[in-house]
């Protein structure tokens, strides 16, 4: 999921979940597969770290799964990202399944895959990348956001003063 195309609503939920302590945690593809959106993600980094939300980056493959589970027995699985464009424009579906031994298992395999092939995002590694790199990732958000808002499905305020940069 592109964190860059998060709902607001959504976005600050997380990071009020980590600030309480709870473990919030991301697991994204590093692959590329649509560059806008990938280098929009990259802005947001510092915010989620900072919150204290782990961000891990699959790196064996295509990763394409939506996937959460919270609280040890809520799950959902399905093809749609929590963005304006699939909550709103496509043709995506969810299903939530409130199971117990389901969820277990679920969070095994997202455990797993973090742990054989998936990078942790260092809060520390991610201040240092290149001015020119960080530049780039802001240029892309503001746009990611700009077509988000042209697609009339952005929220009443493009300008989110929670997203800082590092």
């Amino acid at each position: 999921m592109p964190i860059s195309c998060l709902v607001k609503k959504f976005r600050l939920a997380l990071f009020d979940a980590a600030k309480r302590g709870v473990r919030v945690i991301l697991l994204l593809q590093e692959r590329i597969e649509h560059p806008l959106f990938n280098y929009a993600a990259k802005a947001l980094y510092c915010s989620f770290l900072e919150a204290g939300v782990q961000i891990y980056e699959y790196h064996k493959g295509v990763m394409h799964a939506k996937v959460a589970v919270i609280d040890s027995h809520w799950a959902t699985i399905g093809s749609s990202n929590f963005d304006p464009f699939s909550l709103l424009l496509s043709l995506e579906a969810n299903i939530v399944i409130d199971d117990q031994p389901f969820a277990k298992t679920l969070t095994h395999s997202l455990e797993t895959a973090i742990a054989d092939r998936a990078y942790k995002v260092e809060p520390d590694i991610w201040k240092t990348k290149p001015v020119r790199q960080k530049i780039a990732s802001w240029i892309c958000y503001a746009l990611a956001r700009f077509m988000t808002g042209m697609a009339g499905v952005a929220p009443d305020n493009l300008v989110d003063e929670n997203n800082r940069e590092c």
